[in-house]
């Protein structure tokens, strides 16, 4: 039976009949959320029936966002001041859809036990309005952020442009010294020239010089990557503490500018790795661990590697290789493989395809590659010109070396790759027709 209050026991049900009639609705519930009353016009404002709402929890009668709210503001501060006045809330109605109130809650103690009444007057108009408030809101925030964005973009810019015009000043001057040393060393390779047949020991010691400097540099660029590399590190995990929140709550903008961090230092991160294995290479320190790799097995594990690569660039990507096996460095395979299909990708546009196909010359065909598994990574990019297609094994040397290319990096990639190719007993060719796309074809040992 419904416990109306104490108005209930005074006038044997009166009170209570006027309150199922009164214009707004009513609940009256208990500390732990328990339901003790509810009017009828509440029941008929959420869509239940006389008597439904009586038991269940206060807390049933809202959505996610509105029952955060009531556990964190409105029950604490009735409980804590005895009243909250004109609290707006949302309500959800049985067919599931949202009913916004005004609440006015009295806390009252009554049968020794507290009470919790409520006042709910459905509001329309309001709503609408605030709705109305709030996109417009989020227009005006969206339209500083995208200036804002636009803003830095120019300020970028400019910063480049100015960098630039001091970049070709400096190479004016430098071309002027140049110019002006050869000069200089023209003379003195003239005045010594006669003398040249007379230093050959001495230009021995000096090669033996050159060799154990260019050993040093190598030793000097491996050491240095291993120190750059951990600060990289702690700075990449500090990104992602922030992005977490750990250290406080973080703004959009602020998540923008620790994404462009992150991703600076991945771009860096991946630039001194390419050093660090040119270095290993030119120092001779590079070990190779032969053994049976499967090629389909290795495919099978480069691939989710470059799969998010190939799903922003919306590329068709196929792999087409037969059951073979080859004598190699699996580690070493796979990180040729991994930079052939980032190449692959990042020259070309969008659209387009990659492929990954294999092909076994046999041993008695008595051919130039008899006895070897070729694999070839095929694009429809833009192409190697044939001039430039034997630099391209070469270090630091990209197809695009204008200011305004836009693919990264330091052009060590395919240059570390013939070699660890070739340290395995293989090689790494090209073939290429520019606007068409190109070929890369790494050659293995067959089991």
């Amino acid at each position: 039976m419904t416990d109306w209050g104490m108005a209930d026991a005074v006038d044997g049900g009166g009170a209570a009949e006027l309150l199922d009639h009164a214009p707004a609705g009513f609940v009256s519930f208990a500390d732990d959320g328990t339901i003790t009353c509810a009017n009828a016009t509440l029941s008929e404002m959420l869509g239940y029936g006389r008597g439904e709402l009586e038991g269940t929890l206060i807390e049933g009668l809202m959505g996610v966002g509105a029952r955060i709210f009531y556990q964190t503001h409105f029950f604490p501060l009735v409980r804590l001041q005895g009243r909250a006045e004109e609290i707006f809330l949302l309500l959800r109605h049985r067919d599931g859809s949202e009913v916004g109130v005004l609440a006015n809650a009295v806390r009252r103690e009554r049968g020794g036990a507290w009470a919790n009444d409520c006042v709910l007057m459905q509001v329309r108009e309001r709503r609408k309005f605030e709705d109305e408030l709030l996109r417009a809101r989020r227009d005006a925030e969206d339209a500083r952020a995208r200036a804002e964005a636009h803003a830095e973009e120019l300020r970028q810019a400019n910063e480049q442009l100015e960098e630039q015009a001091l970049e070709l000043e400096l190479q004016h001057h430098q071309l002027q010294e140049a110019a002006a040393e050869l000069e200089a060393q023209a003379e003195e390779l003239q005045s010594v020239n006669n003398v040249l047949l007379d230093r050959t020991d001495e230009l021995e010691r000096q090669r033996a010089a050159a060799e154990e400097a260019n050993r040093a540099k190598s030793s000097f660029l491996a050491v240095m990557s291993h120190e750059l590399r951990t600060p990289l590190n702690a700075i990449s995990g500090y990104v992602q503490l922030l992005e977490m929140g750990i250290h406080g709550p973080v703004t959009d903008a602020q998540l923008g500018a620790l994404e462009r961090i992150g991703r600076s230092q991945q771009h860096l991160l991946r630039l001194i790795n390419d050093v660090l294995n040119l270095a290993r290479i030119e120092s001779g320190r590079v070990e190779y661990v032969l053994e049976d790799v499967h090629v389909p097995e290795l495919l099978a594990a480069v691939t989710p590697m470059v799969e998010p690569q190939l799903a922003q660039k919306r590329l068709a990507f196929a792999v087409e290789v037969d059951d073979v096996i080859v004598r190699a460095d699996r580690e070493k395979v796979q990180q040729i493989l991994i930079n052939l299909l980032s190449n692959a990708i990042k020259f070309t546009p969008e659209g387009g395809r990659v492929s990954v196909a294999s092909a076994a010359v046999a041993s008695a065909a008595g051919a130039e590659d008899a006895g070897r598994v070729l694999l070839r990574v095929t694009d429809t990019g833009i192409g190697i010109p044939p001039e430039k297609q034997a630099s391209v094994f070469e270090p630091f040397v990209q197809v695009d070396m204008s200011r305004t290319r836009r693919s990264e990096g330091t052009g060590l990639g395919l240059s570390i790759s013939r070699d660890l190719a070739r340290g395995m007993g293989g090689d790494l060719r090209v073939e290429s027709q520019e606007g068409r796309g190109s070929t890369f074809t790494l050659l293995l040992q067959a089991v």
